[in-house]
């Protein structure tokens, strides 16, 4: 009787025990969805607070990219290739030898205007000597005048006294006529000493204006001529091409022996310190864009634990659709207007450039703060 009454009350025992392990797992799940309204419940609260003080203060992009005013590396004289010092990717520095063009016409032109030079500077000090040779040409026409006037006074005297005494019969008309040609002749010589003179007056001024006024380096001939020295020491110069910045070469496409041209293009110096970006912002952003707003960047090549910081410099005066090669026309019946973006250039900080080089054209998130902007 006891075994039988055990039997009847074991079923009742075991759906027991069931109903009380649903009942827990209820109670469970009932727990986790109340902590899971909680947590939505906080995550909305956050994401409000967040919005409420951060929305609105920033517009940002991931359509940046890294930029740079490119130097050109091109030569000013046409010649041969003679070396190239530098290879592509290659750090170089302001001033540092590129390409070496061959320079044997150059240094004669410039041995050449040396020699000029020289002869300039000897027909100049000659002018300075010719200038007391006139001198003294000129104190002998004035002495040879002093003797014809001399020599013309005393045949007037002479003829003079013969005409006085021609009268009474004293003196013959040989006499007389030989005193009036002796007369006629000192004239003559008095008229052409005075020519004399007045040609080594001439030929002293002359010369004297070549020299007047200016020292030997300051001469018209030797300025010229040292002028000519310096335009062959400067094409000289010249076959050597020198980095115009600092910076890394690019674009290399010249080769030794190769016959360049003025104005070819051999390669280029691309100025990594001192890059800066160009972030295409949707035009509906741009109201309170304005510039000298900071910015922080990051790029793809440091990923986000890199941060650079900047200042908008400007914006561009328009679209890139705007300044393609082939401008959009939208005068058209199917028409779809899209939105445009307009670079807005952004310069970095130097100093976190020189610890994070980047390389133009490398992808940047950017995030200008507008948060000052009225």
């Amino acid at each position: 009787m006891s075994n039988a009454a055990t039997l009847d009350k074991a079923p009742a025992a075991g759906s027991f025990g069931v109903s009380a392990q649903v009942n827990a797992a209820k109670a469970r799940r009932r727990r986790l969805l109340i902590w899971l309204a909680i947590a939505v419940v906080v995550g909305a609260v956050i994401y409000g607070v967040y919005a409420l003080l951060f929305t609105g203060k920033t517009v940002t992009t991931d359509n940046a990219y890294v930029g740079a005013d490119v130097a050109q590396v091109t030569p000013l004289i046409s010649g041969p290739v003679s070396k190239v010092l530098v290879r592509e990717t290659d750090a170089v520095k302001a001033g540092q030898p590129l390409v070496l063009l061959d320079d044997a016409d150059a240094k004669i032109a410039v041995a050449q205007a040396q020699a000029a030079l020289g002869q300039a500077e000897r027909k100049v000090q000659g002018y300075g000597a010719n200038d007391t040779a006139l001198a003294g040409q000129l104190s002998a026409r004035d002495a040879d005048i002093a003797r014809a006037r001399s020599d013309l006074d005393r045949a007037k005297t002479d003829l003079d006294r013969r005409q006085a005494l021609s009268a009474s019969g004293a003196v013959s008309g040989d006499e007389l006529t030989n005193a009036k040609n002796r007369y006629a002749e000192a004239q003559s010589a008095l008229a052409q000493a005075q020519a004399s003179r007045a040609a080594a007056v001439g030929a002293r001024e002359a010369n004297h204006v070549l020299i007047a006024g200016v020292s030997l380096e300051q001469n018209p001939e030797v300025a010229a001529a040292r002028a000519r020295l310096d335009a062959a020491q400067l094409m000289l110069e010249r076959t050597v091409l020198k980095a115009p910045v600092d910076g890394i070469v690019s674009k290399k496409q010249v080769e030794v022996g190769q016959q360049v041209a003025v104005g070819a293009p051999l390669m280029a110096v691309v100025p990594a310190g001192e890059a800066y970006v160009d972030a295409n912002f949707k035009e509906v952003q741009l109201k309170k864009v304005h510039p000298g707003q900071p910015v922080i960047l990051t790029s793809d090549l440091y990923g986000s634990g890199v941060k650079f910081h900047g200042r908008v410099r400007g914006l561009s005066g328009g679209t890139g659709a705007a300044f393609s090669l082939i401008p959009a026309q939208n005068a058209s019946g199917n028409w779809i207007k899209v939105v445009q973006r307009l670079p807005v250039r952004i310069d970095l900080n130097r100093k976190e450039l020189a610890e994070h080089p980047l390389r133009i054209g490398l992808s940047m998130k950017a995030a200008v703060d507008i948060s000052g902007a009225n």
